[in-house]
């Protein structure tokens, strides 16, 4: 067998994350046909096939899949020789991968870029937002420095530091403000928007109302707070918010804010990245840079009916 390339082990990630030779050649920012004349150079040095084409797809074979299993460990080593020589020089510059659920990014996504840009102007950040699952994954793969999530995480391959806490906050119409806030029991029986399944946020809110194994007789479910709110300004139910979303989701929504009585629901976000990476130090300090922007939006923009 010939010497393997880590040009063609990066177009085989490629190819096997994106399962399209177009998308994968974009991802790698090469020609399709540069693309895949390497991937077929490399089958004919494995001699083995890595993946099954057809017209509309590309799958790994059985082969594929375990081979994918060890190139993904070999990249990542590659690139955490290139974190330690970074973090051997002070590094903060260069490349940041960082990763950030769907329920924090559009509130906090624009300080913390505005601050790193303003205090390390050399950084190249790269933001990823998704789903926790697959920020947990693409983190242990090494494809993210760093993510930003709901804490814990309760794994052993990551370091957790909390940044803040928020309460959650009570979403009706606005023609129900000032009417007392509902218990638990009550909420069982009004009609609960959530966010789809894989928001950590749906979970925690279910895990308040003490439905997390069994949903309420009534829930409607959105991809987005802002569709939810939306949803509850034309008077189709009642939803949950982070304090931290309430300036930029209520600003055209027909709708009032109330607080629950104690114990307030809350969640404490926090920002993790592999135990093993060279960069902990650097990590830890763009961890302190985000924790004082999100210190800077927590003042309230409209008052709250308490509970």
């Amino acid at each position: 067998m010939n010497n393997l390339t880590l040009r063609q082990l990066r177009y085989f990630e490629a190819l096997a994350q994106h399962g399209h030779f177009g998308r994968a050649a974009e991802a790698c920012a090469v020609s399709q046909p540069a693309l895949s004349l390497q991937i077929r150079d490399l089958e004919d040095s494995l001699g083995a096939s890595l993946f099954e084409r057809s017209s509309r797809q590309v799958r790994l074979t059985r082969f594929g899949e375990d081979f994918s299993l060890r190139v993904r460990d070999i990249l990542r080593a590659v690139d955490e020789l290139g974190d330690l020589a970074r973090a051997s020089q002070g590094w903060l510059s260069g490349r940041l991968r960082i990763g950030i659920i769907p329920t924090v990014a559009p509130y906090l996504l624009p300080a913390i870029v505005g601050s790193l840009n303003r205090l390390h102007p050399g950084l190249d950040i790269h933001v990823r937002e998704t789903l926790t699952a697959k920020l947990l994954r693409e983190l242990s793969e090494g494809r993210l420095d760093a993510a930003i999530v709901a804490l814990p995480i309760s794994e052993a391959a990551f370091t957790e530091v909390p940044i803040f806490a928020e309460e959650f906050l009570l979403v009706r119409p606005s023609d129900e403000a000032g009417k007392p806030v509902p218990s638990i029991d009550m909420l069982k029986e009004m009609r609960l928007l959530l966010l789809e399944e894989g928001h950590c946020f749906r979970d925690q809110a279910l895990a308040f109302c003490n439905m997390a194994s069994s949903l309420p007789r009534e829930v409607l479910e959105g991809s987005s707070l802002s569709t939810l709110v939306q949803m509850v300004g034309a008077g189709i139910g009642v939803t949950f918010i982070p304090e931290m979303a309430v300036p930029v989701e209520t600003r055209s929504a027909a709708v009032s804010m109330s607080r629950f009585a104690d114990p307030q629901p809350r969640r404490t976000i926090g920002m993790i990245w592999r135990r093993t990476s060279p960069l902990a130090g650097q990590l830890q300090h763009i961890a302190d840079i985000v924790r004082q922007a999100a210190d800077g939006l927590r003042s309230p923009a409209a008052p709250l009916q308490p509970a």
